[in-house]
């Protein structure tokens, strides 16, 4: 696999509005929150999904990664293993 972009989140945080500009335009997002994994619809859950990929800083989890169409925030393994096959 190819990765086109790599961010260092301590370094290059992305909080506020800014949090929203980055997963706007997925397809889907997947979020991690210990084993389970929840996946959403950017278009009808906006205001939930804010909420679930944000740390308690206010700031985007990581790792966030985009693959194709739909992001993966947090980590999970099983949610990995799936993503990339």
């Amino acid at each position: 696999m190819d990765i086109n972009e790599q961010v260092n989140a301590a370094k290059d945080t992305i909080g506020g509005d800014a949090v929203w500009d980055v997963l706007k335009d997925a397809e889907r997002i997947v979020v991690a929150s210990g084993r389970k994994t929840t996946t959403f619809d950017p278009i009808r859950d906006r205001e939930e999904i804010l909420e679930k990929v944000k740390g308690r800083t206010g700031n985007l989890r990581a790792p966030t990664v985009r693959i194709a169409g739909t992001f993966y925030v947090g980590f999970n393994e099983e949610m990995y293993r799936g993503a990339i096959g």
